[in-house]
């Protein structure tokens, strides 16, 4: 009784130890501190330059999100800190962001405010949980087409969201983000407000061509201060973001409904997803720009997840890596976490201080911060070349961009990851072919050589072989003809699959159905496994008729040939021919 009772305590011990050291190796550690002693005061600068850039674009994401300003600075503080400390990025500055917008409106219109909440802190779990599961490492693996189409499809949608603001009518409606945007000039060719469109055009202007000549001026938060007395000044008809709070609110758990979680983890994964995405690109750029630093993918995914389970405590939409406020962290000589830190504590200062005056600001002006920022996004050069590249990747490209404005940005992801997976393999199964090739003179003796001019026939599978290329191998190999012996090489199959060794094994049986003898060699030790399983080598085995290299094979097939013709394994139909084949 006594062991029954202590067994399952002692089995679960092991377990929670591994749970708990999986944990702890996600927890900022020794080396994170060194970094930030490095060079205190270049990270300082670092953040208070990023917080001019990020504080308009705050506001105008939380404005675009549908909960507000507010809501997009208190993202900004709180999940800016979290992921700052808990991050696997030195250099990687979070907050609301453009993508993440594009996900929550319909969220928005569909749930409400307390559904964004409850979707922030589910994918905050999500997040956490692809973390612990070592996940993050394969979003490298996502096609440069998705990725550059899904980026302008964000782009095109985060322009069409600012329609309705640059135009001054705060009353347009439709599902979509684009029958939205059709509202808006629809009425405001009814009642056209040329101040709101004025402001915009300006504020984005200013952005672009200030940051060709002054690049390292905050022109986007210029130009919204000067809209903004501009507005005070001259009497104008502009829609001001109202009452901002001065401070933070309290953390609650009002927003919690267990029993709506059904209904909101399709948008949980949603949220997720794009989290995760966004951030280890950005933690890619990032590294990219710089040289020494390194980002871990799985501390990444779990300090995002952190960030998105405190965001909703204080009311916080959720949030994701900035690219474009990681970039300037990274041009303004950020060397640690202290940086991306620093940028939360100085938007949280002007939170408390600055409130009143940041109310004042017409949501025009942030709608032209928007406008120009979705000018940067897109890399028209980039997008040249990879229209131009293959016809697979301009159609990858393509449909990505089209899914991503037409319907969700998830939605496009899984499209043009499954697309290009189609592309690609059907690219491999057209190069798959079989040649005949001489034999190379270095691989066996002249006897050897002499032995297979009149008996046998080599063939040498290259490369994978699976299901995309395994037919095209069936058909060539089960056409060969006047052979009594076929040696099929597999030393150099670089993987395969179940369709593979299946269909490698049905031409086996047609070979051997017309009296071919068949002998394999070479297999590699991870193969066998594969082929053992479906039977494929089984009867091959028993009949000692698998050898671990050719040699050895065509050894086999010389005794084969010096035995009394009742005793071979093939007819007498003629003379062989001396050939190798190669499967590409």
């Amino acid at each position: 009784m006594t062991a029954t009772d202590t067994g399952p305590a002692r089995s679960a011990g092991p377990a929670l130890s591994a749970a708990w050291r999986r944990v702890r190796d996600l927890l900022p550690g020794r080396a994170d501190w060194q970094a930030v002693r490095r060079s205190p005061r270049r990270d300082l600068v670092a953040g208070l330059t990023v917080a001019v850039v990020a504080l308009p674009l705050a506001l105008a994401f939380g404005v675009t999100s549908g909960l507000g300003a507010e809501a997009g600075l208190i993202t900004a503080v709180v999940a800016g800190a979290v992921a700052a400390v808990f991050g696997g990025s030195n250099l990687q500055v979070s907050g609301p962001t453009g993508a993440m917008t594009v996900v929550l409106v319909p969220v928005v219109a569909q749930f409400g405010a307390t559904g964004v909440l409850m979707v922030g802190a589910l994918a905050g779990l999500i997040l956490i949980a692809l973390a612990l599961a070592r996940l993050g490492r394969y979003v490298r693996y996502l096609p440069v087409p998705v990725i550059e189409g899904f980026t302008a499809g964000i782009a095109v949608v985060i322009a069409l969201q600012q329609v309705p603001a640059a135009l001054g009518v705060t009353d347009a409606q439709g599902e979509k983000v684009w029958a939205v945007a059709a509202d808006a000039v629809t009425r405001f060719v009814v009642h056209p407000r040329p101040a709101a469109v004025a402001v915009s055009l300006g504020v984005a202007a200013v952005m672009l061509l200030g940051a060709r000549w002054r690049p390292g001026l905050p022109f986007s938060l210029l130009a919204v201060a000067a809209a903004t007395l501009l507005a005070e000044l001259v009497p104008v008809d502009l829609v001001r973001i109202g009452a901002l709070p001065q401070g933070l609110p309290a953390p609650s758990l009002d927003f919690l409904d267990l029993s709506a979680v059904g209904v909101l983890l399709p948008a949980a994964l949603a949220v997720a997803a794009l989290a995760a995405l966004e951030s280890l690109l950005s933690a890619t750029v990032a590294d990219g720009m710089t040289v020494g630093q390194r980002h871990d993918p799985d501390r990444e995914l779990f300090g995002q997840g952190l960030a998105n389970l405190a965001s909703p405590l204080f009311g916080g939409i959720p949030a994701t890596a900035a690219i474009a406020r990681t970039a300037v962290n990274v041009r303004a000589g950020a060397a640690s976490k202290l940086a991306a830190l620093t940028h939360a504590v100085a938007l949280a200062v002007i939170v408390l201080a600055a409130a009143p005056l940041v109310g004042r600001i017409p949501l025009a002006a942030l709608a032209g911060v928007l406008l120009a920022t979705t000018v940067r996004m897109v890399e028209a050069a980039s997008l040249r070349a990879l229209a131009r590249s293959t016809r697979g990747d301009a159609l990858v490209l393509v449909l990505t961009f089209a899914v991503t404005v037409i319907w969700d940005l998830v939605t496009a992801v899984a499209v043009g990851v499954g697309v290009a997976v189609v592309v690609a393999l059907r690219a491999i199964a057209r190069s798959a072919k079989l040649e005949q090739v001489p034999l190379d003179s270095g691989e066996h003796t002249a006897e050897e050589r002499a032995l297979l001019a009149e008996h046998i026939v080599a063939y040498r599978l290259d490369g994978p072989l699976f299901f995309a290329a395994a037919h095209t191998f069936l058909l060539r190999l089960s056409d060969v003809a006047d052979v009594r012996v076929v040696i099929l090489r597999m030393s150099r199959v670089s993987t395969i699959d179940a369709t593979g060794a299946h269909v490698l094994g049905d031409a086996i049986r047609r070979l051997q159905g017309r009296g071919i003898t068949v002998l394999l060699s070479g297999i590699v030790p991870g193969h066998d496994q594969v082929l053992d399983a479906l039977g494929v080598a089984d009867q091959l085995r028993r009949d000692g008729l698998v050898f671990p290299d050719t040699p050895a094979a065509i050894a086999y097939a010389r005794n084969l040939a010096l035995a009394p013709a009742g005793d071979r394994y093939w007819h007498q139909s003629g003379e062989g021919e001396s050939v190798s084949a190669a499967v590409h």
